[in-house]
């Protein structure tokens, strides 16, 4: 491994370390008292008080026999005062030092630590004369030694500031980027508080959080291609999961009222800027329920987790403000392509349907049945258009294989997708228990497949069995967490809510 310049320094300076008696990667417990953003919002409080901070090394402004440099802790940053006679054994005149203590400002502080190392700081807290809320130092413990220096390019008004710019490299090094990078932790921390919430208002309404398989031998509960894998001691192929649907009702047989599951799935389809092959999804489902109990639920639910997330129902999602407000628009689907098309395809058979989708530029028409013609124009002319939320509710039979059929409209069933800012974020039924018909519309789906389309269902057995053991009526609705996460922060792609989003494989 070739290595620049900074880091064989750094490394020099990690053995003088090691020569004069500092471990740089003590395994002692340190024991943090205080943190920069509560210091400063609680001053009075701290004022004068003793404190103990740990956190890198962000930048050191060295003058002589005193100097401030900036903490960033895993809170915000905080300046220091380090003066050499505070943390530094005095010297003997014509001697030198020997001792750790003796070395600590003029060898320790001011040669061998660097950008980004990680250090505590023992001090009392106090307001500078330039009015800076600060902690003074009078012991500092090395903690750990950094080998790499951070991206940071520049100084300005004593601030540093860097070029980590690159979406893929922020992306590959995300560890770097929240450390340089202001404002990407703030999006995953609200990430978190979306997850939070979400399970608060579950947890309050009786439902149980519950845990499903990930390796499935049967890839069922969604339209999607599968990842596959081969478990060795069975010498079966199994699947990753695309939802988590099939067993989830399985437990709705078993006697939960209600349950739900945060977990990730997996779908082998492409990448962009609103897609990743792995993504957290929320399935939740509750007996005795259906879909307008359910859009009811859900729009209080985003309600709730804007507020808690944002402190507001509006949301800033790019050029549009956005507002999770109770109650949402309800919209059949047929009378969304007509509002925005002119076209009645409630009037027209399949073959007509698929002559106006190839005029659209719906593409691979001939493997399409009616209800993926219908997805395809509403995809086409609709869906980017509806930016405030929007229940789109009764599909055809054809697109919903898992949906219970609509009480008094033939044809189409009980079942509604939330749009938001042009984009789908949630996907309900009035869940379909009559296993007869359930097992009619797998062979239908089962048809699909013969006709090419690599996303349709196969037959679950086991989930047949389940039904014919009777499942109360039930509605079940799936939210996408990372396309929930980007409209909650206003970030315009998956990969700035993922931690890790997958990335072509690194030169």
């Amino acid at each position: 491994m070739e290595l620049s310049e900074q880091e064989i320094v750094r490394r020099q300076s990690l053995q003088t370390m090691r020569e004069i008696g500092i471990d740089p990667y003590p395994a002692a417990e340190y024991v943090v008292t205080g943190y920069s953003t509560d210091i400063k919002a609680n001053f009075d409080n701290w004022d004068g008080k003793e404190v103990r901070i740990a956190g890198r090394l962000m930048s050191k402004r060295i003058m002589g026999k005193a100097s401030f440099i900036e903490l960033q802790d895993s809170k915000g940053r905080i300046q220091v005062y380090v003066s050499r006679d505070d943390i530094q054994a005095p010297v003997e005149e014509g001697k030198e030092a020997e001792t750790i203590e003796q070395k600590m400002y003029n060898v320790v502080f001011k040669k061998l630590l660097d950008i980004g190392d990680f250090i505590g700081i023992e001090g009392f807290v106090f307001r500078t004369q330039m009015g800076e809320i600060s902690v003074h130092a009078k012991k500092l413990t090395v903690l750990a030694k950094s080998l790499r220096p951070l991206p940071i390019v520049k100084y300005k008004d004593g601030v540093a500031y860097d070029g980590f710019n690159d979406p893929e490299q922020r992306y590959r090094q995300r560890y770097v980027d929240l450390v340089v990078n202001e404002g990407v932790k703030d999006t995953f921390l609200k990430r978190s508080a979306i997850l939070r919430t979400m399970r608060q208002v579950f947890d309050e309404a009786g439902f149980t959080e519950v845990e499903t398989p990930i390796l499935q031998q049967i890839a069922g509960g969604a339209s999607a291609r599968p990842f596959i894998t081969h478990h060795n001691s069975l010498d079966v192929d199994m699947y990753l999961r695309i939802a988590t649907e099939l067993y989830l009702k399985r437990l709705i047989v078993g006697g939960f009222e209600g349950v739900y599951e945060i977990g990730r799935n997996f779908r082998n389809e492409g990448m962009d800027r609103n897609h990743n092959p792995e993504f957290t999804c929320m399935e939740l489902y509750v007996q005795y329920k259906d879909y307008n109990w359910m859009m009811t639920f859900t729009e209080q639910l985003l309600e709730k987790i804007a507020i808690a997330v944002n402190g507001s129902t509006k949301v800033q999602i790019g050029d549009h403000e956005v507002d999770f407000k109770a109650p949402y628009r309800r919209l059949p689907i047929l009378d969304a392509i007509k509002e925005k098309t002119g076209l009645d395809l409630a009037a027209m058979d399949e073959e007509a349907i698929r002559v106006e989708a190839k005029k659209l530029g719906v593409e691979d028409t001939e493997h399409m049945g009616k209800g993926k013609l219908i997805d395809e124009i509403f995809g086409e002319t609709c869906e980017g258009t509806f930016i405030q939320p929007t229940f789109i509710t009764d599909y055809p039979v054809e697109m919903s294989p898992l949906t219970k059929m609509h009480r008094s409209k033939p044809g189409l069933t009980e079942r509604f997708e939330l749009m938001v800012n042009g984009k789908e974020l949630a996907n309900a039924y009035s869940e379909l228990n009559d296993p007869i018909d359930q097992y009619n519309r797998f062979v239908e789906q089962m048809k699909l497949a013969d006709k090419g389309d690599d996303e349709a269902m196969v037959i679950d057995h086991d989930f047949m069995r389940a039904l014919e053991y009777g499942m109360p009526p039930t509605s079940g609705i799936g939210i996408g967490i990372d396309r929930l996460a980007m409209f909650m922060t206003g970030q315009p792609t998956i990969q700035e809510v993922l931690l890790f989003p997958t990335m072509k494989p690194e030169a």
